[in-house]
């Protein structure tokens, strides 16, 4: 779940239908249910983790391994930018991908970022949003907490995009799959004050991070938002970074 707040089902031929008040969570209760869960979960056995693996492993072994993760995802970044059109953006991301892993000692650095090749974080739910499918119903997912119609689909599809994984074998391609789970859970560590107040000290958690992930997915895909709604991401990114 906190993996979403800081980070297959079908599609209907005319795409999801649209709510008039920028909400549409018609399965609310269950959401609330899987909600309660996925606090369980952080609270018992995420947040803990988090804090052994963050005070246990150095800040640069743990950045190594974020930047690991994040370029092993590279290939599935520039898949998605092909299917939506964005020429510009899979040569720049191809660029980064042979960079990070060629002079990035296989993408525990990012020499890219310096150069000026940093990273524009897509993924197959973008892709349906630039194909014309509409948000749909917002959904809280067991384990990996708030997302959409659209965003699910994308998830699943994207275990799919990434050529890695039909190119090197078993079991070396697991890798990836260890690398970003480390990952999360250093994320889980590094923004865990910002985390906790959401999970732990709102007075309505699930509306909040609802509206936060809502509000934030909606600013990274372009759909137009309100001022509010502009401050209150400004607000929840000055809490994560510090800027």
């Amino acid at each position: 779940m906190a993996c979403v707040l800081v980070v297959a089902l079908s599609l209907s031929a005319c795409g999801f239908s649209q709510p008039v008040d920028g909400i549409q969570d018609p399965n609310e209760r269950l959401n609330r249910r899987i909600h309660a869960e996925n606090i369980a979960f952080d609270r018992f056995l995420f947040r803990p983790a988090s804090k052994v693996y963050g005070r246990g492993i150095p800040m640069p072994i743990r950045r190594g391994i974020g930047n690991f993760a994040g370029n092993l995802n590279l290939p599935r970044v520039v898949v998605n930018n092909l299917l939506q059109f964005r020429i510009g953006k899979a040569l720049k991301h191809t660029g980064r991908f042979v960079i990070n892993t060629t002079l990035g000692m296989g993408g525990l650095l990012d020499p890219a970022t310096p150069m000026g090749v940093e990273e524009d974080r897509t993924n197959f739910g973008e892709t349906l949003y630039v194909w014309g499918f509409k948000e749909g119903n917002f959904m809280e997912l067991p384990l990996l907490g708030p997302s959409t119609d659209r965003a699910t689909v994308g998830m699943i599809v994207d275990l799919f995009t990434n050529p890695l994984v039909y190119m090197v074998p078993s079991p070396e391609n697991a890798i990836g799959v260890f690398s970003a789970g480390l990952a999360k859970v250093g994320d889980r560590y590094e923004y865990s004050s910002t985390i906790d107040s959401i999970l732990y000290e709102s007075e309505d958690s699930y509306a909040q991070a609802r509206s936060l992930y809502l509000q934030n997915r909606r600013f990274e895909l372009g759909v137009e938002v309100t001022d509010d709604e502009v401050d209150e991401i400004d607000s929840l990114f000055e809490d994560l970074y510090g800027e």
